[in-house]
């Protein structure tokens, strides 16, 4: 779905967040929503919508032109409003519940953020502020933000969240796959080269690469050791390791090895295989079994998955019951069209 954005009057005021068009001295904001009375400005989206274009790897300069920045702003800003107006509902819901950040924690938070970025002195940390256009308020009012809606969401849903035994083993007995591992697979390997450029085939120089992987196998079951043979004649960069590659999942090799070791036991060789370089042959030096855990060996990992999957749709029915109470009046139809297309997108939820 198209539609219509504010205009960026030019991409450089925008990164550089500017505070809006300026009359009789004095700022005039475009305001986009109002939540329960707190209002989001054309300002805070378009911090926003660069905030989540860099975020996703976008790199946003003068020289990008209208056309492609509008297909980039399509793309993040529908889940973008979903967010944000998340956001503001958990923020303002922590905020009744009495949720804040003090003066100890926020300073502890800080101390976390200098350590965690090697920053080793106030004046350091004021250029990085500096860097990112931000002062220490806003950085504050931000990190509140953050922690109120962790608290509302592990306080008002995830604490209220518990995994029951049925549940469960009605989750491993749906999946069982994915707790079996799959069959593995260690190999040595001796390759005889086919010199050529890779677009035509010399039939001389394959018949004769052909004939020495044949003699080379032969050996190997006449009882010459597998590993002399591969270290000393093989063309393959495993030759360092006396061939041994792996252990391998069965279900990365290629659809024509996987053939050819089905039937095999350890010890046993395969027939000579033409590859991309030449003629390879294989011996299978051991080989696991698929094994699928116990209720009892996965039950740890099981109860997180369905915790992950409860705490999605619990948090989901959180936020559309806080929607649903909410006073949201829209200022522009346009923006409202690209809400409704994000709420109408998967998942379009605000977790921390």
């Amino acid at each position: 779905m198209k539609y219509r954005h504010f205009p960026i009057v030019t991409l450089v005021l925008a990164l550089c967040l500017a505070a809006g068009s300026v009359l009789r001295g004095e700022v005039i904001e475009q305001i986009i929503v109002k939540v329960n009375g707190e209002i989001l400005t054309k300002t805070d989206l378009e911090n926003r919508q660069i905030a989540a274009l860099r975020q996703a790897g976008h790199q946003i300069d003068p020289k990008t032109d209208d056309a492609q920045l509008r297909r980039l702003l399509d793309e993040v800003t529908p889940q973008l409003l979903v967010n944000t107006v998340d956001e503001m509902l958990l923020v303002q819901r922590g905020r009744e519940l009495g949720y804040k950040m003090g003066d100890e924690q926020f300073n502890s938070v800080l101390e976390n953020i200098k350590k965690d970025n090697k920053i080793e002195s106030d004046e350091q940390f004021q250029a990085a502020l500096k860097a990112e256009n931000m002062t220490m308020a806003e950085l504050r009012k931000n990190l509140e933000r953050q922690m109120i809606v962790s608290r509302v969401q592990q306080n008002e849903v995830m604490s209220k969240i518990a995994v029951n035994d049925e549940e469960a083993r009605a989750y491993y007995e749906a999946h069982k796959s994915e707790f079996t591992s799959p069959r593995t697979v260690t190999l040595r390997e001796i390759l005889v080269n086919v010199p050529g450029d890779g677009k035509t085939v010399n039939v001389g120089l394959d018949e004769q690469a052909k004939a020495k992987i044949e003699t080379i196998r032969q050996r190997a079951l006449n009882g010459d050791s597998f590993e002399k043979l591969a270290a000393d004649l093989s063309d393959a960069a495993s030759r360092t390791n006396a061939g041994l590659i792996g252990p391998l999942s069965i279900s990365d090799l290629s659809p024509e090895v996987q053939k050819l070791l089905e039937p095999m036991k350890p010890g046993d060789i395969t027939q000579p295989l033409r590859s991309q370089r030449g003629y390879q042959i294989f011996k299978l030096e051991s080989a696991t079994a698929p094994e699928t855990k116990t209720f009892e060996e996965a039950r740890e990992e099981i109860s997180n998955r369905v915790f992950t999957d409860k705490r999605r749709d619990e948090f989901e029915k959180y936020l559309t019951k806080l929607r649903a109470q909410a006073i949201i009046e829209w200022k522009n139809a346009d923006v409202k069209k690209a809400y409704d297309q994000g709420l109408a997108q998967p998942h379009a939820t605000t977790e921390s």
